[in-house]
């Protein structure tokens, strides 16, 4: 259970996700950003491009998901097909995979 605690009009509640001192949430959303060119990731056609140049082929088995394997290792990327799902745990197993070439920013 994570959030803040909130004492007001001698009443003390927990907050989940953060909140501003009016009592409404705090939500930071984040994006990835591909390090070389410093653009921030917006579709699938980007990501699967740049996953291209590096090495990274796709799966089309399943669709239901974007899958992307890189040969000669046994690392598979595995994404909601919806755009909209993409999230940041999605957006670390990238980071993780490609260290030099994504990062997670909070915006």
């Amino acid at each position: 259970m994570s959030g803040v605690w909130v004492f007001k009009n001698g009443v003390v509640r927990l907050v989940e996700n953060g909140a501003a001192a009016g009592g409404e949430a705090v939500r930071r959303r984040k994006v990835l950003v591909h390090t070389p060119s410093g653009q921030v990731v917006r579709s699938y056609a980007e990501l699967e491009s740049e996953l291209r140049a590096l090495g990274w082929e796709r799966y089309y088995e399943d669709p239901a998901l974007y899958q992307f394997h890189k040969r000669g290792s046994l690392d598979l990327i595995s994404l909601p097909a919806d755009f909209a799902r993409f999230s940041s745990v999605h957006m670390y197993d990238i980071v993780i995979k490609n260290r030099d070439s994504f990062r997670v920013i909070d915006i």
